[in-house]
């Protein structure tokens, strides 16, 4: 049978469509992702643990059901794997710090029993950077870009993009607190969804910005994010932030006509930004006028001090859950993680209440642009991929790079980077579309018409 490609490559979609006719196995389909894993994993260091007996169990189980007539949806069967700071019962979840290297919950997340829920079965846990802060983990390995091993993959949610490109996973869980799923995913020719805050349950989840922290997909395609979208949405009396709206089909509901829709460019995010970027961010707005979009440039009034509003409250809300291990057992946690936790703890409290007006302000301005437009395109970074030897985790203050992310998370939108070109040197680069907040619809049909007029997701890195 001619299934267009090796099966670790096979889109979720694709690969559920054929599990439920009876056409592979989620056993063959797990075995095929832990044959990539022993390959790849000791170059790229993509999981910190992998649940292989576990994930063959279960993938047992899953094709038993199928032989029973029983079919979940179109997650049944399908290996993934988890950022290491979502608790899974019995299994090691370390944020990526020596200072947790021994924790093993005794529960899973609610986000973890909702992928059990659709028949998820799960790979194993993937590298952070120590914490979600930034660098890279104090437990493990540092994970490296498929693309280009001598490349950064973007942080925090290092190893879910490095699994999930490199054909490691069919999908992962990312967390994003000001671009940490949308960075890497741009950086590895992924889609990265940040949804609406309260679309997805925090509850078992290492909290780094109670206020600014969302959990959402890393896949291949707008499908593929769309379908674990659905599965992992929803109200959880255990996480009161958590919406009480109903929760779309997504996937079904997924449309290419985007025709008369109305998209702001963000105008404050092309200055200062690679060329190429600059290109390609060029050829993705033409792409829209030709699937029938009306664009127009957008400004954003505060654009140039988001980035340090975000990081003082992030900053702040992390220095109060880490604070006393900070005081108390310093040696068990990273040098770039001390710095920065130390660094909440300098902040007044009228610098974070400031900050936070910034916030409210930024969430009115935000508010106003999408009054006249449907969604806001921006480049998800104003460069490509840095090389590892380049990156500066200090460089916090007067940087651009990440504004445009951070607005969102400071407004509460959803938000995605999809892939839209490549550098010279064969890297990726990520076009982000935000929408208003609980409108991800809007958004992946934006994206699915893009994905499919322009293609790049059929291309995978060099391994």
């Amino acid at each position: 049978m001619d299934l267009s490609g090796p099966l670790h490559y096979l889109s979720i979609d694709r690969a559920g469509n054929l599990i439920r006719d009876g056409k592979i196995s989620s056993v063959d389909l797990t075995e095929s992702y832990l044959e990539r894993i022993d390959q790849l994993n000791p170059t790229l260091h993509s999981y910190i643990t992998v649940n292989g007996n576990s994930a063959r169990k279960d993938a047992k189980a899953m094709d038993k059901e199928i032989a029973c007539g029983h079919y979940r949806g179109p997650l049944h069967g399908i290996p993934i794997a988890l950022k290491d700071l979502v608790d899974t019962a019995a299994l090691a979840t370390t944020y990526g710090s020596e200072a947790f290297k021994d924790r093993v919950p005794s529960k899973d997340a609610t986000i973890v029993t909702r992928l059990k829920d659709a028949g998820c079965v799960n790979l194993g846990k993937l590298t952070m950077s120590e914490l979600a802060m930034v660098g890279p983990p104090s437990l493990g390995e540092e994970t490296l870009n498929p693309w280009n091993a001598s490349h950064a993959p973007g942080g925090s949610s290092s190893g879910s993009a490095t699994a999930v490109a490199a054909g490691l996973c069919a999908g992962s869980i990312g967390s994003d607190t000001g671009g940490s799923i949308r960075f890497p995913a741009a950086n590895n020719n992924l889609v990265g969804l940040m949804p609406t805050y309260g679309r997805v349950s925090r509850n078992g989840v290492m909290p780094l910005s109670w206020t600014l922290d969302h959990l959402g997909p890393m896949t291949r395609t707008v499908e593929d994010a769309a379908i674990m979208l659905h599965a992992i949405s929803g109200f959880d009396p255990a996480d009161r932030t958590t919406s009480t709206k109903s929760v779309g089909a997504f996937r079904s509901d997924l449309s290419a006509d985007i025709r008369g829709l109305e998209i702001g460019v963000l105008e404050d995010s092309l200055i200062d930004i690679d060329f190429e970027i600059a290109d390609a961010i060029e050829s993705s707005i033409r792409a829209f006028e030709s699937l029938g979009a009306k664009v127009r440039l957008v400004r954003m009034p505060n654009y140039r001090v988001l980035h340090i509003a975000n990081s003082i409250i992030y900053l702040v809300e992390a220095f109060n859950t880490f604070g006393t291990l900070l005081r108390q057992k310093p040696s068990e946690l990273g040098k770039i993680f001390r710095i920065y936790g130390y660094m909440g703890g300098l902040f007044s409290a009228d610098e974070y209440v400031q900050a936070m007006r910034l916030r409210s302000r930024t969430r009115v301005e935000v508010e106003k642009i999408f009054e006249k437009v449907d969604l806001i395109l921006s480049p998800t970074t104003n460069s490509p991929p840095k090389r590892i030897e380049e990156f500066d985790p200090f460089v916090l203050t007067g940087s651009t790079r990440s504004a445009s992310a951070e607005a969102f998370n400071l407004a509460a939108c959803p938000a995605l980077s999809v892939p839209c070109g490549f550098t010279k040197a064969h890297l990726p680069i990520g076009l982000q579309v935000a929408a208003k907040p609980m409108n991800e619809q809007i958004l992946l049909n934006a994206a699915y018409a893009y994905q499919e007029l322009v293609g790049l997701h059929h291309k995978h890195p060099p391994l």
